[in-house]
Order: C-alpha cells, then structure tokens, then sequence
C-alpha cells in the first residue's frame, strides 16, 4: 500500500478500481501543521484526467502492478497503431488516443516499450531520441549563419521542429522525443 504522501509524478496505483497514473503533484502545507498532496492522475484505461484532487499521509492506496515489454511499431490504419512483441511475435493495436503525441516519432520498426495493465496495453514509452528525414524546409540563407539562425522543418511523420539553417530537405535529424526538439544531424 501506498500513503498519500508517496504519491509522485509517475507513480501508478489503484483509484475508484481503475489504474490511474500521478502525472502532477504538489506538497501543499495547510492549517494546523497538517501536510496534504494536491494530485492530477491520468486514467491509464480511458486517458481521461482528474485534477486537484487532494490527499492526506493517512489515505491509502494499492499499488497498480503494471508490467513492460519490448515491442516493434509495425504501422498504423490511420485510427490504430500494431505493435509486435519482440519476444513472442504477438501483435497488438493501440488507439491513437492511447498512443497520443508519440504518433509524431514513430516510424516502422521503432522500438517502443509497451506497458500493460492486467493483459490491456495502456501506454508507450519511447526511445529517449529518435532519427526522422526531413521533408519540407525553406533552403537556408546564405550569409546569416554567424548568428546560428533556425528555421522550421517538417519531418517525415508531420512533426515540424526548429532546425539550423545548414539542414536540408531529405537530411536525417535526430530529435528528443521528450522535448520535440532537435539534437543533430544522424
């Protein structure tokens, strides 16, 4: 079990019977020297958000067991994206709401890591970079690279970055996927 004041961004537990994931936290300091946690938790089932819920140390909760695999990202329908196991070969599908802003890095055989919650696939976790060509970008302007100018660029999945002015169409780029920016040339 869990106390209320356990409960950080990323740690995932049982609420209302529904595995849910802290996705903010704050340590709040209220009367009487009584400490509570203002939470936002993110539904792991239906992605819906509940915030400012508030807890106490004494409030309890169990820990959701929530195991990972390693996958493959094989393609997507436009409304679903197929996932193969590494291991065993099974395939199986996630709804773009489920799979969210990670669709902007994700390209065939992409290694992802599928986390899942009684047997229901419930979250992706990408690589901490990916490597993506660039499609579309305005060629850069001779002359007015001393002040390390940027442009944007559209990648091949339809992510636009900022990019150096040197980068040119059908370059590959590495990008952060956490900050949806560009690391360097691959």
């Amino acid at each position: 079990m869990i106390s209320g004041s356990e409960l950080k961004n990323g740690k995932k537990i049982i609420y209302e019977g529904v595995p849910h994931e802290v996705t903010s936290s704050e340590h709040l300091k209220v009367a009487m020297g009584k400490w509570m946690e203002k939470i936002t938790l993110r539904n792991l089932v239906t992605w819906n958000s509940l915030s400012g819920l508030t807890f106490r140390e004494v409030d309890k909760f169990e820990e959701a067991e929530v195991s990972s695999s390693n996958y493959e990202y094989l393609y997507s329908d436009g409304t679903e994206y197929f996932f193969m196991n590494k291991e065993t070969y099974d395939q199986v599908s996630l709804s773009e709401k489920v799979v969210g802003t990670a669709k902007l890095f994700l390209t065939e055989w992409d290694k992802v890591v599928l986390q899942e919650y009684n047997g229901l696939p419930i979250n992706i976790t990408l690589e901490p970079s990916v490597t993506l060509e660039v499609t579309d970008t305005p060629p850069g302007e001779k002359g007015n690279t001393a002040t390390g100018g940027k442009k944007p660029a559209t990648l091949s999945t339809g992510l636009v970055i900022q990019v150096p002015l040197f980068v040119a169409i059908w370059d590959k780029v590495k990008v952060d996927t956490k900050e949806k920016s560009y690391l360097g040339r691959a």
